[in-house]
């Protein structure tokens, strides 16, 4: 199936030999996976910034630390290294309680400060700053700028200066809000923190009933969500375009079908019920189609299908199995897993002409491709000395580099800003996501306290 690459002759016996009863059982429910991030390398060469506790006058507890959250989300990224509480030099809330000096004798360069005060009706006003603090030093804090012809007073080295009133039930949507416009603010990239992963959980047979899960988190592994529950295999989700939907392989009727299901109101559509393997499903970039694999006129061959008329189009024609299609960024060509050559490489077929050509050389083989949304690299999962690792090929020169030093790593899913890439992989016996950043530098693992965790997807941006 699609991105189960642990052992690639039985994935391709699964492909040809599938075949299993099962009664899938949909509903919202807390799932009991518990992921969490532990970082593992890469934080040497990140880059220091200070997120200070938020000022709180109120007799309440908070629903949620903003500053935890934004310091959290910020290491993640393997780009920035928020400091201890112990290492601050004072707490200030604004930019008009900062010492300059002091800051920058702990080598910190960029600080975020913020407030949050109470107002009617169980709202909550956050004002954060983004404060340059060696600009500051060497302006005084203020400077001046030209303006229509008149020199005015500014404070240029806040970078970022912004408030908004907020409920108590989105702190931590908002942290993830202001992690992404400091992130954004400070690298020129769109920061991806408020996004969410889908997954597959295995549990124990024994203890669940409905052991096969189809799970949703924020991209940290919080508040997890079961959106289907099944006795037998779930695999391959995608997320459409919007965020809104999840495409996915059930085994219903006793034969994979493949399913589009509305992650808001579980309201799910069954796509195809060919005879044979209805598996690999993707959405195009537009949202419009879905490319799958289906073997109902003999092989396993790539095929797209129209989602308004249900029309199909058959995009290869091989004696051989082609399987795990992705689309490229511009919705023009294909990227797929084929043993055309003998072993599985990843070829791309241009959509216009039905030609396909190989793009994968190095290594034993290479399966499970996706595409970087700016076009320039294909993450793959590469096979070489019999050791699968998550590997990023350079699209113009074809040069490979290995990313990782996992065991079995397989289901590479990457982020909406081309900057970490999640897959499944085992650890200690134990199959979990984890996390890679896109040079390879940055490494961390989201085990789980329950069960098997495995086919990872990343959504797009939502907001």
């Amino acid at each position: 199936m699609k991105r189960l690459v642990r052992v690639v002759p039985t994935k391709l016996m699964l492909l040809m030999l599938c075949a299993i009863g099962l009664a899938a059982h949909s509903q919202w429910a807390k799932a009991q996976s518990n992921l969490r991030i532990v970082i593992t390398e890469g934080m040497n060469n990140a880059r220091p910034i200070a997120v200070v506790p938020f000022k709180w006058d109120g007799a309440s507890i908070l629903p949620e630390s903003l500053a935890d959250v934004i310091g959290n989300n910020l290491q993640r990224s393997g780009k920035f290294s928020p400091v201890s509480l112990s290492n601050m030099p004072q707490f200030p809330s604004s930019d008009t309680e900062m010492d300059y000096s002091a800051w920058a004798q702990k080598g910190i360069d960029t600080v975020l400060t913020g407030s949050i005060s109470a107002v009617q009706n169980g709202q909550y006003l956050v004002k954060f700053e983004l404060i340059d603090v060696l600009r500051a030093q060497l302006t005084g804090g203020e400077s001046k700028t030209l303006i229509d012809g008149n020199l005015v007073m500014a404070k240029d080295h806040i970078i970022v200066s912004r408030e908004k009133i907020i409920l108590a039930e989105d702190f931590r949507q908002y942290a993830h809000i202001i992690s992404d416009i400091a992130y954004e603010a400070l690298t020129g990239e769109k920061g991806a923190f408020l996004t969410r992963i889908a997954y597959i959980v295995v549990r124990d047979r024994d203890t669940d009933p409905l052991p096969y899960q189809l799970v949703i988190a924020d991209y940290d592994g919080a508040n997890e969500t079961r959106l289907l529950s099944s006795p037998e295999p779930l695999m391959s989700p995608s997320w459409s375009p919007d965020g809104n939907k999840l495409a996915y392989v059930s085994f219903e009727g006793k034969r994979p079908q493949i399913f589009i299901q509305d992650i808001y109101t579980s309201q799910r559509t069954r796509i195809t019920n060919f005879p044979g393997i209805n598996s690999s499903p993707a959405f195009s970039p537009d949202g419009t189609k879905l490319v799958m694999v289906l073997s109902k006129d003999g092989n396993p061959e790539i095929y797209v299908m129209d989602l308004a008329t249900k029309e199909l189009e058959r995009i290869t024609q091989n004696r051989a199995i082609d399987t795990e299609p992705e689309w490229t960024p511009d919705g023009k060509s294909i990227v797929y897993t084929s043993e055309r050559g003998g072993r599985p490489q990843i070829y791309e077929v241009n959509l216009a002409t039905k030609r396909s050509k190989r793009i994968t050389f190095d290594g034993e083989m290479n399966l499970g491709a996706a595409i970087t949304p700016d076009n320039k690299h294909l993450i793959v999962v590469n096979r070489t000395q019999g050791d699968y690792h998550i590997a990023r090929q350079d699209r113009e020169t074809g040069d490979m580099l290995v990313l990782t030093k996992t065991f079995l790593d397989e289901s590479p899913s990457i982020a909406p800003n081309g900057s970490m890439i999640i897959y499944s992989t085992l650890h200690e016996g134990q199959q979990v996501l984890s996390l890679v950043s896109l040079d390879g530098r940055f490494k961390a693992l989201l085990p789980a306290t329950d069960g098997q965790v495995k086919s990872p997807s990343w959504s797009p941006f939502l907001l």
